[in-house]
């Protein structure tokens, strides 16, 4: 079966809150290609099937940060706080949502699930073995991570730039607020 979607754009959407991997409403409405109120209603019409550690919903703090990570912002007009699924949630979800693009997206979304966990699950294993090296060659390898960063990644750069106009432009035109140093360190600090 040909992939509807690239793994990359979904595990993008994947954040981590309450100490969960979730898609929100959204993200998900977005690549069902269906509206958000589409789905909410088919969820809220089958909500026995969603019980908290398959789907929640932000609180107003949450949604505040979780806003606050994206520069542009691209939530337009939010009248209700999101709806976050685990991936539970998102298996729950295939038995609602029958298109075939909505069963196809599903699979990649697993996937992408599977992806991630495989990923945190061999970082775990790295830093066990990074702990049990001597601490001269602990040394070498910060000292090996910190020359490879130090040397220019052109696309990297390229995107950097790219953002930094979005962001400019975001800002002439008011759809971007800035915020006084000392509260961006106050904020730095609470954390």
């Amino acid at each position: 079966m040909k992939s509807v979607i690239k793994q990359e754009e979904i595990v993008g959407r994947i954040y981590f809150l309450r100490g969960e991997k979730v898609i929100l409403d959204r993200d998900l409405a977005s690549l069902y290609e269906v509206e958000v109120r589409t789905l909410n209603q088919s969820v809220k019409r089958n909500i026995k099937r969603f019980p908290n550690d398959f789907m929640f919903q932000l609180s107003p703090e949450e949604f505040k940060n979780l806003k606050s990570q994206f520069v542009i912002s691209s939530w337009g007009g939010v009248r209700k706080l999101p709806l976050a699924f685990t991936e539970q949630g998102v298996a729950m979800l295939s038995g609602l949502l029958n298109s075939e693009r909505a069963i196809k997206v599903n699979i990649e979304i697993m996937r992408a699930f599977v992806q991630l966990r495989k990923l945190i699950d061999s970082n775990k294993e790295l830093a066990k073995k990074i702990e049990e090296l001597p601490d001269t060659d602990k040394a070498m390898l910060v000292d090996m991570i910190l020359a490879k960063l130090d040397q220019p990644d052109v696309e990297l750069d390229k995107i950097w730039a790219e953002e930094a106009a979005k962001r400019w432009a975001a800002y002439k035109e008011g759809r971007l607020k800035t915020l006084p140093y000392d509260e961006v360190m106050a904020r730095y600090r609470q954390r």
